[in-house]
């Protein structure tokens, strides 16, 4: 895998050549528009919403509506005059305790490798880290825009994980839903028997037990085409009745005696 990102990790005076590759890959499985009744591929053209003409790329310029039905149009050179200083450093600015970060700022990870000759600083930071308990709080560049990151470690690495600034971050009242009133709706018989059902299905955190079976389905389906095999019906899901509010009582006994 080729990194991508290459600079240095800084804390203090302290400057560790790195290299970051990402620690997660897209699952999504990628498709084409094909018209159905010629089965040619589908392109999308930029057109003139008012004359309906097509409009060359070199023509397309982005344009910021600063209000209702107003917009600015901007260049390229508007673009690169506000883009943040180019810097190669991952720059630590501060240590904090990781429960104080909401798991909502986290976007994206990757792990950071160092340089062999910058193995026992990033040693170091690694074991301090642990030791002390806290994750570096970072700011850096990447393809032109200015992230803020947490470094952490990861058995024997180093990882970074992108953040969310705040005004990306959607709170309640930003958002046009209901939320259920305050005060108790349940009963305390209710409460003790949804807490034993939760104590029932405790179990440790293993990620390499879940898997997407949507897209697993999915290719089967694609194989099974491919091959001019017909495609059996889905079958509706079980789960799909709403829970009735006067039931709650008997479906949550229920499924407390339920065997795994």
């Amino acid at each position: 895998m080729k990194s991508i990102w290459t600079g240095a990790l800084s804390f203090g005076l302290i400057n560790i050549p790195v290299r970051l590759y990402s620690a997660t890959r897209d699952r999504a499985l990628s498709f084409k528009l094909f018209d159905k009744k010629a089965n040619c591929p589908v392109s999308y053209v930029r057109v003139c919403r008012e004359d309906g003409k097509e409009i060359p790329y070199e023509n397309i310029v982005k344009g910021y509506e600063y209000e209702k039905g107003e917009y600015v149009l901007l260049q390229n050179e508007d673009f690169k005059s506000a883009l943040p200083e180019k810097t190669d450093q991952i720059e630590v600015v501060q240590f904090s305790d990781e429960q104080e970060i909401d798991p909502k700022y986290y976007e994206k990870s990757y792990y950071i490798e160092p340089e062999k000759k910058s193995a026992k600083a990033y040693i170091l930071l690694r074991d301090a880290l642990l030791k002390a308990k806290k994750v570096g709080i970072a700011k850096f560049v990447m393809r032109d825009k200015q992230h803020m990151a947490a470094v952490k470690p990861n058995k024997d690495f180093l990882m970074l994980t992108q953040l969310r600034y705040e005004d990306e971050i959607l709170e309640e009242a930003d958002l046009d839903i209901s939320v259920p009133e305050k005060k108790k709706a349940h009963s305390e018989e209710e409460l003790e028997i949804a807490l034993a059902l939760i104590k029932k299905l405790q179990k440790k955190f293993e990620p390499g037990k879940f898997h997407d079976a949507y897209a697993e389905s999915l290719l089967k389906v694609i194989e099974a085409k491919a091959k001019g095999k017909r495609i059996k019906k889905s079958v509706k899901s079980p789960y799909s009745e709403k829970t009735e509010m006067k039931d709650l009582m008997k479906l949550l006994k229920k499924s407390l005696n339920k065997k795994p």
